[in-house]
């Protein structure tokens, strides 16, 4: 059943139960008879209302969420002219298919897209269901235009769970193992990952970024590689940050060779890192680009935006989905895009990302088990190690969220190592909630024995 809302939530966090409750355990026990056992939980509680970065949960529990649905909540729970739009949209008609009947939601949000995007040249855009669906056909499109066929991605990126986007996703546990054979023609590249890259001491067009471009020009060949695929910062990878000039010497390489540049922006765009797109952070304007999460405030959507003459190269119907652009997940999004400008999220993330950065700059100075702070705007993340080196500590990671969970503060974990804390506080966060929040991470990281 689903209760109204009716009042609104006080963004304070607030527990009456222990976590989980009494109703959520017993849903808990009716989700392990019903639901398949291969699906995780990072916070063991059902939700029963939410609104900006507050979750109720069953038993009345107030939650703080730092996760913001993995960095899709950009404008938080609820946020009223995204829930305006759906219900405007819902009772005009939830839909028809796009390559049926069109709506003016879909163009509405393309139009959005071209003109958000970097670049000022002539962009069109297409749109999907979520995330993995958009970066296959991202590749889809390269492929065709370059009439190439090699797609060239790297270490410690994570790109979806489709059989295309597994082959392009690094890490094998829990995303790829057992369910190949994978995709072909997808080759992986070293990350410029400064914190575990010994090369990362020297500049990274003589480290990193020379010892990639020689391994495409020698192993695959610059001539047959239709795209180059990467997240401008990585995302389940751990939030590594790439040394600067990494990915301004790819999107040069691209240019130079035909290649097609496709951004991955699903975790990082629409106001996440301080910027509406992360690889505006170096001028980097690609070819294509990829969106979703954030895109339409929970709705599934997705979208490749892109040079024009890159999108028009397929052929009739090469495209599209039978709900891909759905009108009510449309509708959500320029609903969440409205609420972005005007709001000023993109500054905000800016602001409230420092208050994080600071806060987790003094945790590592007292705790020797935080290796590296890093992140851009509001995407922040520590990497937890055993004391005296950087081997990665991953039962650290797994007492910090189990402590932060009996606190109620919901925190998210990543890394190709099991071993980052990320946060991703939806843009709208009240600064002292924020606080409240990294001091129980802050208890947390205290807590842990070394």
């Amino acid at each position: 059943m689903y209760s109204e809302a009716k009042t609104a939530i006080a963004q304070k966090r607030n527990l009456i139960t222990a976590i989980p409750g009494p109703k959520s355990a017993e849903l808990i026990k009716r989700r392990g008879e019903a639901v398949s056992a291969s699906l995780g939980t990072a916070f063991p509680v059902f939700i029963e209302r939410a609104e900006g970065a507050i979750i109720i949960d069953v038993d009345g529990n107030s939650i703080l969420d730092l996760g913001a649905g993995i960095a899709v909540l950009n404008v938080g729970h609820s946020a009223s002219k995204v829930v305006e739009n759906v219900k405007t949209q819902i009772e005009a008609f939830t839909h028809t298919c796009f390559m049926v009947v069109p709506y003016t939601g879909y163009v509405e949000v393309c139009e959005a897209l071209n003109r958000l995007t970097p670049g000022t040249h002539k962009k069109k855009s297409a749109l999907f269901n979520s995330g993995a669906e958009a970066i296959e056909n991202a590749v889809k499109i390269a492929r065709k235009f370059t009439k190439r066929s090699a797609v060239v991605v790297f270490e410690h990126g994570y790109h979806g769970r489709t059989n295309l986007t597994m082959a392009m996703t690094a890490k094998n546990m829990p995303y790829k193992d057992g369910f190949g054979p994978f995709a072909p023609e997808v080759y992986r590249m070293p990350m410029a990952y400064p914190y575990r890259c010994d090369a990362c001491i020297k500049p990274c067009e003589s480290s990193v970024l020379s010892m990639v471009l020689h391994k495409i020009e020698k192993e695959i060949g610059a001539s047959n590689v239709a795209c180059i695929v990467i997240e401008p910062i990585l995302g389940e990878g751990g939030f590594i940050v790439p040394c600067k000039g990494f990915l301004p010497g790819l999107a040069k390489f691209c240019k130079e060779n035909g290649i097609i540049f496709i951004a991955d922006e699903v975790q990082t765009g629409f106001g996440r890192t301080g910027h509406m797109f992360a690889c505006e952070d170096e001028s980097v304007v690609p070819d294509l680009i990829v969106t979703a999460k954030g895109i339409a405030a929970g709705l599934p959507l997705a979208g490749v935006t892109g040079r024009a003459d890159v999108m028009d190269s397929i052929h009739l119907s090469g495209l599209g989905g039978t709900y891909g652009g759905n009108p009510v997940a449309c509708a959500a999004a320029l609903g969440a895009i409205e609420t972005i400008e005007k709001d000023n999220l993109v500054e905000r993330a800016n602001k409230i990302g420092k208050i994080m950065n600071d806060a987790l700059l003094q945790m590592a100075k007292k705790y020797s088990i935080i290796g590296e702070v890093r992140g851009r705007g509001a995407m922040q993340a520590i990497e937890l190690i055993k004391p005296g080196s950087n081997e990665p500590n991953s039962d650290a990671q797994l007492a910090i969220i189990k402590y932060c969970i009996s606190k109620g503060v919901l925190i998210l974990s990543a890394g190709t190592y099991a071993n980052v804390i990320r946060l991703l506080p939806p843009l709208i966060i009240d600064e002292d909630l924020l606080k409240d929040g990294l001091s129980v991470l802050d208890e947390a990281i205290a807590s842990v024995k070394n």
